[in-house]
């Protein structure tokens, strides 16, 4: 099948932060801010939305339209596994070089900047999400440093939304610390390894529930092999199988293990509701 290739993009963080959160409305979840989605679908259009994917979303009653929009309006399941996943094992993120790769509303990616990350960037394959979505979240929780991540119990008992009460002063460290990047995976990675900008490998790879389509996995295996640093380890989070769509975690473990270039291990089964996975991936 013909893949359509969407150009990559780089994303600058604007000077005026205000600007970011204005019209947000911002939810808690384990103690790290984002915006209220449903807000985003009811506020943006026009030039806030020029790929069109909010009103075709919503239109269509869909969480993916192949090749137009795909999935990035919605925080999805695995992405909690992951970030459980990260206080059970103790992953440590100091010092370190993360890629959040199709990352929609960025938790992991602020999850690993709040970790200590030495550079977080964001990919998410859909502009509109990245500037109405990644970057606010990213902005607010840079805000919010001062407070730690709670523990899985905080999740249900999210707070209220509020709108950003206080002005945005973000800690300027933290966020010089992360780039963002909109566009399809081969792209990005072009952009990232031609670009004049100095550019070292990730120590992590960080992504959830992105190999839902078969027909991605052969641009997402070359975009892991080509990021990820020779030494460096790859956390994919996953349903065992996406109904309607075709890809699981064990057709997507099939397909690396035939390109014989990584190594893969299951670290975790989570068996509520639909069975879900994580999978740490390293070079052979």
């Amino acid at each position: 099948k013909k893949l359509c290739v969407k150009a990559a993009k780089e994303h600058s963080i604007p000077k005026d932060l205000n600007k970011v959160l204005e019209n947000k409305v911002m939810e808690t979840v384990l103690d790290l801010s984002y915006v209220k989605l449903s807000v985003v679908e009811m506020t943006c259009s026009g030039d806030a939305d020029s790929e069109g994917i909010v009103s075709k979303s919503v239109s269509s009653h869909s969480d993916l339209i192949p090749g137009v929009y795909e999935g990035g309006l919605k925080i999805w399941e695995c992405t909690f596994d992951l970030m459980d996943y990260f206080s059970e094992a103790e992953i440590e993120f100091t010092n370190k070089t993360v890629l959040d790769l199709g990352c929609g509303a960025g938790l992991l990616g602020i999850v690993a900047l709040r970790g200590k990350a030495d550079r977080v960037h964001f990919q998410d394959y859909n502009s509109t999400v990245i500037d109405e979505i990644t970057l606010p979240n990213v902005v607010a929780n840079c805000i919010n440093e001062g407070r730690r991540m709670g523990s899985g119990k905080d999740r249900k008992a999210s707070k209220p939304p509020s709108k950003m009460p206080r002005k945005a002063e973000a800690s300027p460290d933290m966020l010089n610390r992360c780039r963002f990047f909109s566009g399809e995976w081969s792209q990005v990675s072009q952009l990232l390894l031609s670009s004049n900008k100095p550019f070292s490998k990730y120590d992590i790879i960080l992504t959830s529930e992105t190999i839902y389509n078969p027909d991605y996995y052969s641009a997402l295996h070359d975009t892991l092999a080509q990021l990820l640093d020779k030494n460096g380890c790859v956390y994919l989070a996953s349903k065992v199988h996406y109904f309607g769509v075709g890809g699981g975690i064990y057709l997507f473990e099939k397909f690396i293990e035939e390109k014989n270039v990584f190594r893969t291990s299951m670290v975790k089964t989570i068996d509520q509701g639909l069975q879900r996975c994580i999978m740490e991936i390293a070079f052979k």
